[in-house]
């Protein structure tokens, strides 16, 4: 467990501020400027950073952060976060968030106004006058080296969830496909994972116990919520020092269908086709499957999950 900086009562904080490279366009990307506007009118030391892509944006920001920091705040939605996580988690360096993606689900279990800037800017700037909250974060191993957003091989954090099936699968299509852009690329590889649902055969082990179950959407869960408000667990705490995974078993595919819409108020817990189960370490293994976790690819499974407790000290 780390010990979290306590809060500097008016006092000037070193604060570097890292912006989502994809954010130069569309309706969040007045986002990044008006909080290094607003924490310098405040007197602090902000350092802002961009780079073309995520990658560049890691390399600068373990370049800033080598020097005695007071937070890090990210600006963008939970693929900024897992970047963020990945960068602080464990070193008791506060991360600051402010909501500006399609998918805010870590912001909003954090009870950050989400879709309002201005409230989120503004929110931050209150939480640097106090005491961080500290909860706790998943860290992966197993994973390859060609994982992407620049971290070290072998190893890497998320505070959301792991998805290790339906929606996993979608997400490995869809970065496989170069046309056509945006969103539609994402609906058709929907439409195309939805042809061919079947389940997979996945072999677990949670806290030394090992089982095998065939399902077609499996997640190990910190948070609540995946995809922009799914509850696919909907007991789960961010300091419980647990991770909730989340099992659907066999089912036809307008049975799946019909599923969907239950998780987004979390109707689903109560069916029989949906388990969960809870453990400190976790397992998963199905070959030919990719985990991705916070949206951003992790690697082919087997993957091994370990929560860590109070391994993340937020500003809320």
């Amino acid at each position: 467990m780390v010990s979290p900086q306590s809060a500097h009562d008016g006092e000037a904080l070193r604060i570097v501020v890292a912006i989502n490279p994809n954010a130069s366009f569309g309706r969040s990307r007045p986002v990044g400027p008006a909080t290094v506007a607003a924490l310098k009118a405040r007197g602090h030391d902000v350092r802002p950073l961009s780079a073309p892509d995520f990658d560049g944006l890691v390399r600068v920001a373990r370049e800033a952060l080598a020097e005695p920091t007071d937070a890090l705040v990210v600006v963008g939605g939970d693929g900024m976060v897992n970047l963020g996580v990945n960068l602080v988690a464990g070193t008791g360096v506060p991360l600051g968030i402010v909501p500006a993606g399609t998918g805010n689900d870590f912001a909003a279990a954090l009870g950050l106004p989400t879709g309002d800037a201005d409230a989120a800017i503004a929110a931050l700037g209150d939480a640097l006058e106090r005491a961080p909250r500290v909860v706790d974060a998943a860290r992966v191993t197993g994973v390859d080296e060609s994982s992407g957003a620049g971290q070290v091989a072998g190893a890497r954090w998320f505070a959301g969830a792991l998805s290790a099936g339906f929606d996993a699968r979608v997400n490995e299509r869809a970065n496989g496909m170069r046309f056509p852009k945006g969103a539609a690329r994402y609906v058709r590889a929907l439409v195309a994972e939805l042809v061919t649902l079947k389940a997979r055969r996945y072999h677990l082990e949670i806290d030394g116990a090992s089982s095998d179950v065939d399902s077609c959407l499996l997640s190990v869960a910190n948070n609540t919520t995946i995809g922009g408000g799914m509850k696919i667990a909907p007991d789960a705490l961010l300091d419980d020092g647990l991770l909730d995974v989340f099992i659907v078993k066999p089912v036809s595919r307008t049975r799946f269908i019909r599923l969907f819409p239950k998780v987004f108020s979390g109707a689903h817990a109560g069916l029989d086709i949906v388990e969960f189960r809870r453990g400190r370490r976790v397992t998963v293994s199905c070959p030919g499957i990719v985990g991705y976790a916070d949206g951003e690819r992790f690697g082919p499974l087997p993957l091994t999950i370990e929560v860590v407790p109070g391994a993340l000290a937020v500003l809320v």
